[in-house]
């Protein structure tokens, strides 16, 4: 969904740690391979996983049509302009674009956007733990309050991220290949936690309390409860990140650049209420303006999220696998605060625009960074229970306990305060949740299951791709079920 702020990047500065450069899939973006006589396509969801197979199947020659339960494009890919001032705007999803998600790039400049580069942190990194406010820089030593071995004190952060989460990496081989993980021998990186993990590296309690302040508590409900390979996996994908770029004017700029393209081929407020699979074609039932409507398709890319797929009635029903992972895979909760201040003020303190807590509001960054004028804003991520305890919130009780929470950090927050707004992802009726995570087991139990198609029905989302919460996983996954709808006999 978000590029999550990652906790090691200052590892991978600090110590100099790259992989070799792989880039991403090439795409389709000089057309996929033209059919032998068009073919009806029905694509449910418009988000970038959607646009992405209707824009190329299009471009293939194919009859597309895109059924959207929304009255926009873009899923959770959403910018929020309202209720701010002079302009600003904040993502309530999908946020950042590394330097390696070539295929991302491919299409953001396909379409003539332009991108802005984060600026550098250069003053270090910005830590609240156990209600101590830490600045670190490279090379200094850092008074933890946790109870670290003298190894670890020793090693210092970044050595402690080294030894106990990037030296395992090359194991894991090619985690985008096709068929991943089908090696063995990460069966048991599968069956554990991320924290048991980190303990069978070596790593202490009080280092595991330390490596799991923000980043490895923003997925799932933090790191005692997803798969440790989902965890390394992610690792391996942003391990190579150098720079990172934002959409200039906004991230929905870019699902409305696809919108543009596919023009009247996008059905809205649209929603798919049930899918009848069949031997040689596939029906929808679609609900539109409190009538139904049914639509007969040759193929069908499903692209919403299983959180809502599974709310769909499908008949007859899918493979007992396909089944199973529809009902089983969870979501991450996610909740993000926002709050409009008059000016930066933490510049006069000599603060940094982002901080990384142990905080219920676990990463505070500012999503304006690239923008002009005196106003800001500031935003605060929460996930998984802390997430839906806010969800439970009235909206107005979110901003005043994220402000509460934000001020042990930025203590004159409140005095610049203007005017602040929520999204919580577990609430939206067509996401129920933000991006995909594992339980241990699921990555090997499931993950084979959930890009595999059910006959004439693909499957395409960020969830069936290798970049999970990203929006280069829902392009590649869209380009993906294309490939096999162009590829599937007649």
């Amino acid at each position: 969904m978000k590029r999550r702020e990652f906790l090691v990047q200052s590892a991978v500065a600090a110590l100099g740690l790259s992989a070799c450069a792989r880039e991403a899939p090439s795409g389709l973006l000089g057309g996929v391979a033209g059919s032998s006589a068009p073919k009806r396509v029905a694509v449910i969801g418009a988000g970038l996983a959607g646009l992405s197979a209707a824009l190329e199947l299009r471009r293939a020659g194919y009859d597309v049509t895109v059924l959207e339960a929304r009255a926009r494009p873009g899923g959770r890919v959403h910018t929020l302009h309202e209720p701010f001032s002079d302009g600003l705007y904040a993502e309530e999803g999908a946020t950042f674009v590394p330097d390696n998600h070539e295929l991302t790039l491919k299409y953001v400049r396909l379409f003539g956007l332009a991108l802005d580069p984060v600026p550098p942190q250069t003053g270090g990194r910005l830590y609240y733990v156990r209600g101590r406010r830490l600045l670190v820089t490279h090379g200094a030593q850092v008074p933890w309050p946790f109870d670290l071995t003298p190894e670890e004190d020793a090693l210092g952060l970044g050595g402690m991220l080294k030894k106990y989460v990037f030296d395992p990496l090359p194991e894991l081989g090619d985690v985008t290949a096709p068929g991943w993980p089908s090696d063995p021998r990460l069966d048991g990186y599968d069956q554990m936690t991320g924290a048991e993990f980190l303990q069978s590296r070596g790593a202490s309690p009080g280092a595991i309390q330390l490596l799991r302040v923000g980043y490895l508590d923003l997925l799932g409900d933090g790191v005692e409860s997803y798969s440790a390979l989902t965890m390394l996996r992610d690792v391996a994908l942003q391990k190579d990140e150098k720079q990172a770029y934002m959409i200039r004017g906004g991230s929905d700029r870019f699902p409305r650049a696809f919108a543009s393209a596919l023009g009247a081929a996008i059905r809205y407020e649209a929603p798919v209420v049930r899918i009848e699979p069949g031997e040689t074609s596939v029906h929808l039932i679609i609900r539109r303006a409190g009538e139904y409507e049914r639509l007969t398709a040759d193929h069908v890319v499903c692209a919403v999220p299983f959180s809502v797929l599974r709310r769909v009635e499908i008949t007859p029903p899918f493979s007992p696998r396909k089944r199973a992972a529809i009902a089983e895979l969870p979501y991450t909760s996610i909740a993000r605060v926002y709050a409009q201040v008059s000016q930066r003020f933490w510049e006069e303190e000599r603060l940094l625009d982002s901080a990384t807590t142990d905080l219920p509001i676990k990463h505070i960054f500012e999503p304006t960074v690239t923008q002009p004028g005196p106003r800001a804003i500031l935003a605060c991520d929460t996930a998984g229970i802390q997430a839906r305890r806010i969800t439970a919130m009235k909206a107005s009780d979110r901003v005043s306990f994220a402000l509460a929470e934000m001020e042990r950090v930025y203590p004159a927050l409140r005095r610049h305060f203007e005017r602040g707004a929520s999204k919580c992802w577990d609430e939206d009726e067509w996401a129920r949740g933000g991006y995909v995570w594992f339980r241990p087991g699921q990555l090997r139990a499931l993950g084979p299951s959930l890009a595999t198609p059910e006959g004439r029905v693909h499957f395409a989302g960020e969830h069936t791709s290798p970049w999970i919460g990203w929006m280069q996983g829902a392009l590649q996954s869209g380009l993906r079920a294309a490939r096999e709808i162009v590829e599937a006999p007649a």
